[in-house]
C-alpha cells in the first residue's frame, strides 16, 4: 500500500540527473537521445487484440508524448484496426511484424506494451528486458507461478521498469480510499473479499478447422503444446483453455484479487489455500475451467482473503459485478473497480465517506499508463504495479487453480517456495515450454 509521496519531489529534484543518466545509456531511444528529446517514448505494441485498442486509442486521444514504432501480431488481420487509431497522430505508420523479436531488437524502441494471451506474457517480457526495454504487461504477468519470480529477477538484473495492467491501482478513487484506510477509518483490516459476479453463457465446442489465411499459428501457440487449429482456442475465447489462459479467476478475477491485496495491505503470498468449485450452470461449455469458484487464502499473520466467482447473477454483490469488501475492526469498506467506494462504521453501519461524484467511475487507465511512461523517462522503477507487487496478486490466481485441481486445501511453505506434501501441486507451479519457444533463464 505504499504511495508515491516522494515521487513528484524526486522528479523535480533529479530531472537533470535523470537526463544525464539516460543520455549515457546504450539502450537506444529515449535512453540515448534524452538531451535532445527527454520526454518522447518510443513504443512497440505486441498483440493487437481487444485491450490493445483501448490502450492505443487512449494514448492517441490524450496526445501522449509517444511514438508507435512497431505493431506486432501473428494475425495480420489485426493490424489495420490499430493502425487506423494511430492515423494522423504521427508522421508515419508503425512498422509491422509477426515476430516480437523484431520489436525488442530495435534500438530505437524504449518500451513495449504486451497484450498477448497469458502464456506469452512472461517469455516476451523477459526477452524484452534483456534487450533493454521497459515493459507494460497486461494482467496477469505470469501464466504459472514460477514465471512471476522470473519477471521479478529480470527486472532487477536488467534494471527495467515493469507495470502490470492493474489500472485501478492508480485510479483517483483508489488514491482517496487508500488515504482513508491509512488513516484507520475502519480500524485494522483483517479480512478482504473479492468477487466476480456476472452472467456467462455457454460456448459449445466446435470441430478443429483450417488455420486462417496469413496467421502464423505455430508462433501463436508458442510455448503451448502443439494442437490443431480451433477457433475457440484463438481470438477472444482462448481464455477458456489452460494452455493459454487462467480462467475466470485469471481474467476478470485478477483485477479484484489485486485490489483485495491492496486493501488488505499484504506484501507476500498466502500460506494456506482452500478452493472449491464446479460446473453449476454452464453445462456443455467448452471451457476447461469451472463456472464458479470460492477460494480462501490465509496469510502468515492470520489475515484472510476470500475470492468468490458466480456466473448466475446480473445483480452483482453490493450492487457491483466486480468488487471488494474490506472488513476492519471499526467498520468496513465496499470498493469496486467500477470506480466507487462506501464506508460503513460501527455496530450500526453508520454511513461514512464515499468516492464523491467528482471522481466517481474513474478506473485509472490514463493515470496507470502515465505512471509507466513517466517511470520510463525518470528511471523510477517503483511503480504501483511493479513486478513484485503484481506477482503477489498473480500468485492468488495460480494457487487457487492449483488447490482446486488437486487436494482442495494446500499449505505453502515460504522458505522452500513449495506446497507441503503434494508433488502434484508443486508440479503445477511451473510448466513445460515447447521448443523453440522456451523462457529465458535470468539466473
Amino acid at each position: 500500500m505504499n504511495t508515491k509521496t516522494t515521487r513528484r519531489c524526486f522528479l523535480r529534484q533529479s530531472a537533470q540527473a535523470a537526463a544525464v543518466t539516460a543520455a549515457v545509456s546504450t539502450m537506444g531511444g529515449v535512453h540515448i537521445s534524452a538531451a535532445a528529446n527527454p520526454t518522447k517514448v518510443n513504443l512497440g505494441v505486441i498483440g493487437c487484440g481487444g485491450i490493445m485498442g483501448h490502450h492505443v486509442s487512449g494514448l492517441v486521444s490524450r496526445r501522449e508524448d509517444v511514438v508507435f514504432n512497431w505493431l506486432c501480431d501473428v494475425d495480420p488481420g489485426q493490424f489495420n484496426r490499430i493502425d487506423s487509431m494511430i492515423s494522423g497522430f504521427q508522421k508515419s505508420s508503425p512498422q509491422r511484424t509477426s515476430k516480437y523479436e523484431d520489436v525488442i531488437r530495435d534500438k530505437s524502441v524504449d518500451a513495449i506494451i504486451i497484450g498477448t494471451p497469458h502464456h506469452w506474457h512472461a517469455p516476451i517480457a523477459i526477452d524484452a528486458m534483456s534487450e533493454g526495454k521497459d515493459v507494460y504487461i497486461e494482467k496477469p504477468i505470469s501464466h504459472v507461478y514460477s514465471e512471476g519470480h522470473a519477471v521479478i529477477e529480470a527486472s532487477k538484473k536488467y534494471g527495467r521498469i515493469v507495470q502490470q495492467g492493474s489500472q485501478m491501482r492508480n485510479s483517483p478513487v483508489t488514491r482517496k480510499a487508500e488515504a482513508l484506510l491509512k488513516e484507520g477509518i475502519i480500524g485494522d483490516v483483517k479480512v478482504a473479499k473479492a468477487w466476480t459476479a456476472e452472467m456467462r453463457g455457454v460456448t459449445k465446442p466446435v470441430p478443429d478447422s483450417a488455420i486462417p489465411s496469413g496467421v502464423d499459428y505455430d508462433r501463436w501457440l508458442g510455448p503451448a503444446p502443439k494442437r490443431p487449429f480451433n477457433k475457440h482456442r484463438f481470438h477472444g475465447s482462448w481464455r477458456m483453455y489452460r494452455d493459454y489462459g487462467n480462467g475466470e479467476i485469471g481474467d476478470d478475477g485478477i483485477h479484484d484479487l489485486d485490489m483485495a491485496c491492496w486493501g488488505l495491505g499484504v506484501d507476500t503470498v498466502p500460506s494456506q489455500i482452500t478452493a472449491r468449485g464446479n460446473r453449476m450452470m454452464l453445462h456443455g461449455h467448452a471451457s476447461e475451467y469451472p463456472d464458479n469458484m470460492v477460494v480462501t487464502y490465509e496469510y502468515p499473520d492470520g489475515r484472510l482473503l476470500v475470492y468468490e466467482n458466480y456466473p448466475f447473477t446480473s445483480y452483482g454483490i453490493h450492487g457491483f459485478d466486480n468488487g471488494n469488501v474490506f472488513y476492519g475492526t471499526e467498520g468496513y469498506m465496499i470498493f469496486s473497480r467500477r470506480g466507487a467506494f462506501s464506508v460503513f462504521l460501527g455496530p450500526k453501519g453508520k454511513p461514512g465517506p464515499t468516492e464523491g461524484k467528482e471522481i466517481r467511475g474513474s478506473r485509472g487507465y490514463a493515470e496507470h499508463m502515465a505512471e509507466f511512461l513517466n517511470s520510463v523517462r525518470s528511471r523510477d522503477r517503483k511503480t504501483r504495479s511493479a513486478a513484485d507487487i503484481a506477482h503477489n496478486s498473480c500468485a492468488l490466481v495460480h494457487f487457487g487453480e492449483i488447490a482446486y485441481r488437486t487436494e482442495g486445501r494446500l499449505n505453502f511453505n515460504h522458505d522452500t517456495q513449495l506446497f507441503d506434501n503434494c508433488d502434484e501441486a508443486n508440479a503445477m507451479l511451473t510448466k513445460k515450454y515447447r521448443d523453440p519457444y522456451t523462457i529465458r533463464s535470468v539466473t
